[in-house]
């Protein structure tokens, strides 16, 4: 799946708070590297700025290459924290997408995030 060839494009992320219409800070994102035989390779973790983004690429030059990956991002811990009212248990937790990079290109991955749904594209 993942191929080991170094590319010049970078992948990066950012998270809305749709339901407070604002960007998500302090969400956690984990980026995983999902190999040929299903294992996931943990390769980022990092949290959310002010911006709701990531403060850096997650990948970027020598680490970019083609394959496929997860992004992990901890809603359930972010809405706890927005002080909205949550049943128990939240309906949303962790929110992972899955995906794939096949060209030398900049993918950015959004999540536009309530507590009871999400949406992501391919950004530019």
């Amino acid at each position: 799946m993942a191929d080991s060839t170094a590319g010049s494009g970078r992948l990066t992320t950012h998270v809305l708070d749709t339901a407070l219409g604002v960007p998500a800070r302090g969400l956690g994102v984990e980026l995983f590297r999902i190999e040929a035989n299903g294992a996931r390779t943990s390769l980022k973790a990092t949290e959310t700025n002010a911006d709701g983004r990531a403060p850096e690429p997650l990948l970027s030059e020598a680490s970019f290459a083609h394959g496929v990956y997860e992004l992990v991002f901890q809603a359930g811990a972010y809405l706890d924290g927005t002080g909205q009212s949550l049943p128990s248990p939240k309906f949303l937790d962790e929110v992972v997408i899955r995906f794939g990079i096949a060209e030398d290109r900049h993918y950015h991955v959004p999540l536009l995030l309530s507590p009871f749904g999400y949406s992501t594209y391919r950004g530019s």
